[in-house]
């Protein structure tokens, strides 16, 4: 096993600074204030320089009422051609997150791959528990589908993404969606809720997310639902074979890299390609923080790569 490589100085600079704002614990704060440091933490993505043709916000029908969705559409979009699309899932552990906290990712990734994005509002833990989440981003992916001419979408170039709780919803609609999603970018996804891996114990305090942040945002989403319910973990999911092809994305300071790359691993060995790229010295949430740490430039750069070869 290679040795662990340094914290990146910019995210170290990050941690430190949030330290010494002495907020509240988020173990010992309500979802409604954890949301809104959230929103600050959101503030770090440096959307200035991204360039999309057009940004629109809708609602559309959800299996427990209306959901937002908020669509982006690339400059260089062929006017009335169907275009490649990414329906994206944000991250905040099934609890906190929305559509502003992600609107930096999603203009990069738009601008930087070309193709369509919407990005999904799906409902939160804990006042809409599981399996409301999963229900609307399989509801978002299926709208997207079935309005695919309406929206110059190519419906057989329709990946699914996410981060951290929104890659295990894009892990979760891949499968469930089997044979209709023509990628997955998966960024340090949940794949298995359980809080087992080595990862968890090696990366338990001081970046970002903690082992028990983990818990307490799984425990506002499942209660005592079974973590091992491959609908839950999708790494539990018996069979992984015909999934599409898939980026895998972790940070070596994440508690989260290892059922990530585990999940990467599975669907591998099960035929799918795969790429897995772990970015060493970097800390959970830094994919969304490139205005306070650059190496997240080069992964919205990859990521966006990743999704032009596979949709073009």
């Amino acid at each position: 096993m290679m040795p662990p490589m340094a914290l990146d100085p910019q995210a170290k600079a990050l941690l430190d600074a949030l330290a010494q704002m002495d907020a509240p614990p988020i173990l010992e704060s309500e979802p409604a204030e954890v949301r809104e440091a959230m929103a600050a933490l959101g503030s770090m993505s440096d959307a200035a320089d991204e360039e999309v043709r057009e940004v629109v916000e809708q609602t559309i029908p959800g299996p427990g009422g209306e959901l937002r969705v908020r669509i982006y559409t690339p400059v260089l979009a062929t006017e009335g051609a169907p275009q490649a699309c990414l329906v994206w899932y944000h991250g905040g552990g099934w609890v906190i997150g929305d559509l502003d906290t992600t609107d930096g990712v999603c203009r990069a990734l738009c601008g930087r791959s070309a193709a369509t994005v919407i990005s999904v509002d799906y409902r939160l833990a804990p006042e809409h528990p599981y399996p409301a989440a999963l229900e609307d981003a399989e509801a978002a992916f299926d709208w997207v589908r079935d309005h695919a001419e309406e929206l110059y979408i190519a419906p057989d170039r329709i990946a699914v993404g996410g981060d951290s709780a929104g890659g295990n919803l894009a892990a979760l609609v891949a499968q469930s969606r089997r044979g209709q999603v023509a990628f997955q970018l998966l960024v340090y996804p949940a794949t298995d809720l359980t809080n087992s891996h080595p990862s968890h114990e090696e990366n338990a305090e001081g970046y970002l997310l903690t082992r028990d942040h983990m818990i307490w945002f799984t425990g506002h989403y499942l209660g005592d639902h079974d973590r091992t319910d491959p609908r839950v973990s999708p790494l539990h999911a018996d069979d992984l074979s015909g999934l599409a092809p898939a980026f895998v994305l972790t940070a070596e300071f994440d508690p989260l890299r290892d059922e990530g790359e585990a999940y990467a691993a599975r669907m591998a060995d099960a035929g799918v390609e795969v790429t897995t790229r772990r970015y060493d010295g970097m800390i959970h949430a830094f994919f969304q923080l490139n205005g306070a740490i650059d190496r997240a430039n080069d992964a919205l750069d990859d990521a966006a790569a990743a999704l032009t070869r596979a949709l073009t």
